[in-house]
């Protein structure tokens, strides 16, 4: 469930993301692609424009309102050029278990954190193991967890795991972090006896840093106890994620594409599925690996960490 697309390089306008490609973020909370099921509980995005006031504080924009109708956030995106971009759709079970609010929009973001989230995925028994997860969320974060998702847990044990979240951040630092959350995510697992698909692809970023997990824990479980139980495409599909990158985003060819070449790129797009009708520049992140973006030194810089 959930679609989510990060971005960095170019300013770009929020339009030419969310609107107008052929498969744009917001088309892609009524018709995805790559996923069988409609994300009709909310849609978040976070924007950095560097020549805005205060520039290391995103425009934020959360609803629980669809996309589609949504005439505010259609008036923000044909308004808003942005060099970083971390935007998501949030779907969710076809039960009376899933809770549309406000507070479980995605991207999440602290006060006084640099570092933002979104997920695309599910915990398993995310209600078990929250007690257990607090254990290893510093208090000052704990009582910021205002939702009741997964994500915002994941988010929380990500930056308290973080030396200081208020800074500039380097790779090494969001990696050892990463890497601990999902050592706790591992280990609470465990103790409480949890081996059932788990899909935790996650879109992380500062403003000027771009960060994407694609991970599942048991991938391929599911129950056999419960004849009943209804199964979701992620117990038999690993959970897409994509990136592109190049000189250029934008309208080029009568079609929306990025051009270029990752020769000379200065801008960087991920998401759980391509944007564009022409694909020819997309590749799959691989999976169980993080890969990384920077471009700080004037271009992208890319690295690839592969996960345990």
């Amino acid at each position: 469930m959930c679609r989510a697309l990060a971005y960095l390089g170019q300013p770009v306008l929020l339009d030419d993301l969310l609107y107008q490609p052929d498969s744009a973020l917001v088309k892609q909370s009524y018709m995805p692609k790559m996923l069988y099921l409609l994300n009709l509980a909310g849609f978040g995005f976070k924007a950095w424009d560097r020549g805005s006031f205060d520039p290391d504080k995103p425009f934020s924009y959360a609803s629980t309102e669809l996309p589609v109708y949504d005439r505010n956030l259609k008036g923000l995106a044909e308004k808003i050029r942005a060099s970083c971009v971390l935007a998501h759709v949030r779907g969710v079970p076809y039960n009376t278990e899933g809770v549309i609010s406000r507070q479980n929009v995605h991207p999440f973001q602290f006060p006084g954190c640099r570092i933002a989230l979104a997920h695309n995925g599910d915990l398993e028994r995310i209600r078990d193991m929250k007690p257990l997860l607090a254990e290893h969320v510093h208090p000052k974060f704990a009582k910021m967890i205002s939702g009741t998702t997964d994500s915002e847990w994941i988010y929380a044990l990500l930056v308290s795991h973080l030396e200081d979240p208020s800074r500039h951040l380097t790779a090494d630092e969001i990696v050892r972090a990463l890497e601990k959350t999902f050592t706790v995510l591992r280990d609470t697992r465990a103790r409480l006896g949890i081996a059932l698909t788990s899909p935790v692809n996650l879109f992380i970023t500062t403003g000027d840093q771009l960060v994407a997990v694609r991970y599942c824990f048991d991938f391929g479980c599911y129950r056999t106890d419960d004849p009943g139980q209804v199964l979701v495409e992620a117990n038999f599909t690993y959970y897409s994620l994509w990136y592109t990158s190049g000189r250029e985003y934008g309208y080029h060819g009568e079609e929306w594409k990025m051009v270029g070449g990752a020769d000379k790129a200065d801008s960087m797009m991920i998401a759980s599925e391509p944007l564009t009708h022409d694909t020819s520049t997309w590749l799959e992140v691989p999976e169980y690996s993080m890969i990384y973006a920077d471009t700080r030194s004037g271009r992208p810089t890319v690295e690839v960490h592969y996960l345990d």
